[in-house]
């Protein structure tokens, strides 16, 4: 019998976070989330999600009192707000292949979110699609970029078999600098210049100077997305938090601003594939030692994620987007960056899969947002 219960005190909250590593301990594609940072994206009083969000985590024991599988419920007022949908949301989903447990994690998540007045959920989402969502059905032959999910192969039946319906799938592709269309480099050179011609600039991102250029980051990350199914806008205080993480990984000449007359009009930001330094701290701790594998770690990784790139409307069919990417693949050459991951992509958004097609890319895994109406 499966017995599941709320994560209540330090001791649940340690078994809550510490169960990954004993399910994927035998995966080498699997890479740990630092337990740190795990801790924070849980914590409801430092971390900025739930300011307008609500979550409570579950565990699912056997009858030897072991931990067989987690998920947490979610509410998102910001999403209601925008979407005008009253949905809810499960994540933080991980268990050993057993359809009982699965029915009891779904079961009691449905309870919870039912008890808040919602009228169905979307998920996995971790809380949010602000942050690693999605479950992976294509694409287990490769570990995950920094940031992306991995899962048992498992889930998808799982799921499926449940009563989880296929909402949106997104998709990762993968880029090598050996494949990238010599024609491509040489054709955003001249869009550049016709742009540069009409008073659009496209610039690194000053880092020296963020708070001016948060704002106009986050104004473009509201406005260009807000039409994509799943966004969530970002409050100040969650794209401030975000912009220190990704500050300290990445670098200014992977980060791009267009501007037109001054007024920002599109956005990138590639970060270097931080997971292959985290997976080889197969226990998410950085102390005692594990911290020394973090020292220089740029200049050990050998491969980036484009993780955003969005342009205002009205901008689209510029060119613009063709001459970021350009930019990003000669400086990340430079940085001595080889392959890269362009994600993730919604499965509808044609123009920017058209885009990536255009150069090359590899349409390698896919993830898969499901949903349950009550």
């Amino acid at each position: 019998m499966i017995t599941v219960k709320k994560v209540e005190g330090k001791k649940a909250l340690n078994q809550f976070i510490d169960f990954p590593f004993k399910l994927y301990a035998k995966d080498e594609k699997y890479v740990p989330e630092l337990r740190i940072m795990t801790r924070e994206t849980l914590d409801k009083k430092k971390n900025p999600f739930f300011k307008h969000g609500e979550a409570d985590y579950f565990l699912a024991y056997n009858d030897q009192g072991e931990v067989v599988g987690r998920i947490g419920a979610v509410t998102n007022q910001a999403y209601v707000d925008h979407w005008k949908e009253n949905w809810g949301f499960f994540g933080f989903y991980e268990a050993i292949e057993d359809a009982e447990v699965t029915r009891a994690l779904f079961d009691t998540a449905i309870a919870w979110l039912k008890d808040k007045g919602v009228e169905g959920m979307y998920g996995p989402m971790n809380p949010s699609t602000n942050d690693p969502c999605g479950t992976l059905i294509e694409g287990f032959d490769t570990p995950p970029f920094v940031m992306m999910t991995h899962n048992k192969e498992y889930y998808d039946k799982m799921f499926l078999d449940f009563g989880l319906e296929k909402r949106m799938d997104l998709l990762a592709w993968y880029l090598r600098d050996t494949k990238i269309p010599e024609r491509m480099l040489t054709l955003s050179a001249k869009i550049e210049e016709r742009l540069k011609s009409q008073g659009i600039i496209i610039r690194p991102v000053d880092f020296k100077n963020m708070k001016e250029e948060i704002p106009k980051i986050r104004y473009i990350y509201n406005e260009a997305w807000k039409d994509n199914w799943g966004f969530i806008p970002m409050t100040e205080e969650e794209f401030m938090a975000l912009a220190k993480e990704l500050k300290m990984i990445t670098t200014p000449d992977l980060v791009f601003m267009v501007e037109d007359h001054g007024k920002p009009v599109a956005f990138s930001a590639t970060i270097p594939n931080i997971n292959e330094v985290f997976i080889k701290i197969r226990n998410g701790k950085l102390f005692p030692f594990n911290f020394l594998k973090l020292i220089n770690f740029k200049k050990k990784v050998k491969s980036v994620r484009v993780l955003t790139l969005g342009i205002l409307e009205n901008y689209r069919k510029t060119g613009i987007d063709a001459c970021m990417y350009a930019k990003t693949f000669h400086n990340g050459t430079k940085r001595g960056y080889h392959m890269g991951e362009a994600s993730w992509i919604l499965e509808n958004n044609t123009m920017m899969n058209r885009a990536l097609i255009n150069i090359n890319a590899e349409l390698y895994k896919k993830y898969r947002i499901y949903q349950y109406k009550f």
